[in-house]
């Protein structure tokens, strides 16, 4: 069976590759939970500085994958594991990233991409809202840009989404933007690290605290809805939905 997250490790950084670019790697249940667990993994490994989340393909994560989504808990869960890892998480994406997979960004410390990745909430499009993505993104983003991209799913490049607190930094080269912020985060010391993202991290954490439980909620039954499933069939035989006038 094909691993689902590839782990590589060079000077205390573990990078996390999402492997399923046939799927875009959209998030099943399967790939949640993989990328869970190996997030569980550096959080115990003493020799982890930082992780880096990046992809094979063209695509970050192109969401729920809707033939078999995580369940709203095990994606709350996840995102959660992320804010909470006690090293930073940085992302790398040389490619699209949609919906669900803004939640990934948006718990992620810092965020980086190429300035040929594209962003889109499509949540609003298939009869669902970014329900429990926007735990970690409410706190972090514009919200004048999140009212306007979740409501409208319009796509959006990168310099758009640094603008929008989507991103941390763009550039040609993603590597070359993240060079930088490796070198560091390797000049850091463990404990300041640690220290420095509880800081960071307290407002979104008091976000999953509050809200988690009602989003959970609403998401299952959005997805649960006739709207939602006539949109993720519309979606899988590249029609439009119903409700478009």
């Amino acid at each position: 069976m094909t691993e689902l997250v590839r782990t590589a490790r060079e000077r205390g950084i573990t990078t996390l590759t999402l492997d399923a670019p046939a799927r875009r790697n959209a998030l099943s249940a399967a790939l949640a939970d993989a990328l869970a667990e190996a997030l569980a993994r550096c959080g115990g490994d003493r020799g982890t500085r930082a992780v880096v989340l990046t992809h094979a393909g063209n695509t970050f994560c192109a969401g729920a994958d809707l033939r078999d989504p995580p369940r709203p808990e095990a994606l709350v869960e996840l995102m959660r594991g992320i804010v909470e890892l006690p090293v930073p998480v940085v992302a790398r994406v040389d490619g699209h990233v949609r919906a669900g997979g803004l939640g990934l960004l948006g718990a992620c410390d810092i965020a980086v991409a190429s300035t040929a990745a594209t962003f889109a909430f499509t949540e609003v499009r298939i009869g669902l809202a970014p329900a429990v993505i926007s735990l970690p993104l409410l706190p972090r983003a514009d919200p004048r840009a999140l009212a306007r991209h979740c409501l409208t799913g319009e796509r959006l490049d990168a310099a758009e989404a640094v603008r929008a607190g989507l991103l941390t930094a763009a550039g040609a080269d993603v590597d070359e933007v993240l060079a930088p912020v490796l070198d560091g985060l390797r000049r850091a010391s463990p404990q300041g690290l640690a220290e420095t993202k509880r800081l960071l991290t307290a407002t979104v954490l008091q976000t999953f605290d509050r809200d988690a439980d009602a989003l959970t909620a609403l998401s299952a039954r959005l997805f649960a809805s006739p709207q939602a499933r006539e949109g993720a069939t519309a979606f899988l035989e590249r029609r439009d939905p119903t409700w478009v006038v």
